[in-house]
């Protein structure tokens, strides 16, 4: 819990593995955290051994941590339910999903901060080890240390979303530990725009450092770099004020970001591109095979380790309670609102101010044959009937799910992979997990354009998102041939009807029809400066539906981010300032 304690570990633990390999004599002292700094610290044979740890750290997956983004921008909006046996399994998600009994003693909260500066202190570790080598004697340091710097302002920017204050810790920080347990997350009360600067610094480093292409698989590259510097720009371009609320969107902001996704854009057709079939991006035999991946986490199963594998313990409890296939645990369930996003008029266009009109609940077959759909829907969730991850022999069963009274039926299926798939252990998978996908690099491209007035041009860019969506048939296909729903996408077209107004719920629309389930809305949201009116009138639908969402509220000026732990509160002795509301 303590980042001073946090550092010296790290620090310790590194020396202890790259010592291993030399004398075992080297072992036989007090963890004093001065081995590294003796035997290791300014030798160019060990900063590999630095450094590629840092990429172990990128997930720190597990049940409370940070990089699982089902469980801070999924069941956190109106994408999904939380799931699980009922309200009490896991409460403090229930918690953050109806966030009128959220406080700063939730549970699963600390665990994310502990482990982001667990992160943090071995990037700036490995940041401290390049400082003492040479390019001369060890000619990948400016490639080692563009790898660092663009984990380290990913790993700040991912917490940021989620707490807002943070305290900045870099390289020369860290050697100081009375500075650590002194740095304030606002000094002098500021606001956080410094953050900002410091994370885009960091990721515009990496821009500048990193090759287009790497040798190693999973290491990051400057596409990675672009995209990740587009992001951060594009978020810290919507200011907000001491209570979250939008006050203003900085435009030089957004022509800087629009800079990096052009470059990315540019290179479509060779290095980056759209897959041909949307599925592709959530099936595991297309790790590290597709232009679309611009950052993808890496995952494996029996390489070695004592546990089986690093595999990806954050989606450990997604999986369908649905023997004999997986054994637990029914976790983020696909709400009836998103299911209805999905549903498109007579054009195959969103229904932008109707969606959520129908009422699937208690009538799934006359709901489903009322309606047509974007093929996305059954690319996002399972549905009782229908074939569980395009295999046609295998429907996926109304006994797959624990509490359908409290949850329903839909399954996301995203982060899951097919049964019997050679990647499975116990509960858990090692499919990789994208973290940047292409397709994101064009929406933000398109919401960029139409916040500059130029929203003309984003229209191809949605079509083309849309276009994608439409031909992604292919695997959308019972046993007898015939497709799961009635299919219906259409492209908009290209009138008077597409103002800058129109263009803009277009864009937040197809953000979130092409990003369902994977973490984002939540933040999209947030980013937009529209999550009180959004949630509450969702809580108003759902409580219709679900009596456990009775107490649900989203108060404005609170609930944009989650509170500072007080675990960590109590150990910063006074230098950090709580979220408003908590």
């Amino acid at each position: 819990m303590i980042m001073k304690n946090v550092f010296i570990s790290v620090l310790f633990t590194a020396a202890v593995m790259l010592a291993v390999c030399g004398c075992e004599d080297q072992l036989n002292v007090n963890p004093k955290g001065v081995l590294a700094d003796e035997l290791l610290l300014g030798k160019p044979e060990h900063i590999d051994g630095f450094v590629t740890p840092c990429y172990s750290a990128i997930p720190y997956l597990g049940w409370s941590e940070a990089h699982s983004w089902w469980m801070h921008g999924s069941i956190r909006s109106d994408d999904a339910y939380k799931g699980g046996s009922g309200v009490n399994d896991q409460s403090s998600w229930h918690d953050s999903e109806v966030f009128s009994s959220l406080t700063a003693n939730m549970a699963n909260n600390d665990g994310p901060w502990f482990k982001g500066y667990v992160a943090i202190s071995r990037y700036n570790l490995a940041l401290h080890a390049l400082s003492l080598v040479s390019d001369a004697d060890y000619p990948l340091k400016g490639v080692r240390t563009g790898e660092v710097k663009f984990l380290r302002g990913s790993t700040y920017f991912f917490m940021k979303t989620i707490w807002r204050y943070i305290p900045w810790i870099d390289e020369n920080t860290a050697m100081d530990k009375d500075a650590v347990t002194n740095t304030p997350n606002r000094p002098d009360g500021a606001d956080d725009r410094q953050l900002w600067k410091n994370i885009v610094a960091d990721l515009e480093e990496a821009v500048r450092l990193l090759p287009e292409v790497q040798d190693g698989k999973g290491r990051v590259n400057k596409n990675a770099a672009l995209a990740m510097a587009a992001k951060a720009l594009l978020f810290m371009a919507y200011e907000q004020d001491e209570r979250h609320q939008l006050l203003k969107i900085d435009r030089e902001a957004l022509e800087k970001s629009l800079s990096y996704l052009n470059r990315i854009t540019e290179q479509e057709g060779g290095q980056v591109g759209l897959c041909k079939d949307f599925a592709d991006n959530f099936l595991p035999e297309y790790d590290n095979a597709t232009s679309e991946a611009i950052w993808e986490v890496q995952y494996s199963i029996s390489d070695g380790t004592s546990s089986g594998g690093n595999t990806n313990n954050g989606a450990e409890l997604n999986a369908p309670s649905w023997e004999p296939y997986f054994p637990c645990c029914d976790f983020h369930k696909a709400s009836f609102n998103l299911a209805n996003a999905f549903r498109t008029d007579a054009d195959g266009l969103p229904l932008f101010d109707s969606f959520n009109n129908a009422e699937m609940k208690g009538r799934y077959d006359g709901y489903f044959a009322e309606n047509t759909f974007d093929p996305r829907f059954s690319h996002t969730m399972a549905v009782p009937g229908h074939p569980y991850k395009y295999n046609a022999e295998l429907l996926f069963s109304t006994n797959a799910s624990r509490n359908p009274g409290d949850y329903g039926y839909l399954k996301s299926i995203k982060e899951l992979v097919p049964a019997f798939c050679d990647c499975i252990l116990v509960n858990r998978n090692s499919m990789n997990v994208r973290n940047i996908r292409y397709a994101e690099v064009l929406l933000w491209k398109a919401e960029i354009l139409i916040q500059l007035d130029r929203h003309r041009e984003a229209l191809p860019i949605i079509n083309k998102l849309r276009k994608r969506a439409d031909e992604s048939r292919g695997r959308l296909l019972t046993a007898e041939n015939k497709p799961y729903l009635n299919y219906n996408t259409g492209l908009y077209p290209d009138d008077g009807k597409w103002t800058k107004e129109y263009a803009w719920k277009a864009l937040m629309f197809e953000n979130r029809l092409e990003t369902a389930c994977e973490g984002r809305r939540f933040f999209d949201l947030q980013r937009w400066g529209i999550l009180e009116p959004t949630l509450n009138s969702y809580f108003s639908k759902e409580k219709t539906r679900f009596s456990w969402m009775d107490n649900a509220i989203f108060v404005a000026g609170r609930d944009e981010y989650k509170p500072i732990p007080q675990a960590q509160m109590n150990w910063a002795k006074g230098n950090y300032i709580q979220n408003p509301g908590y």
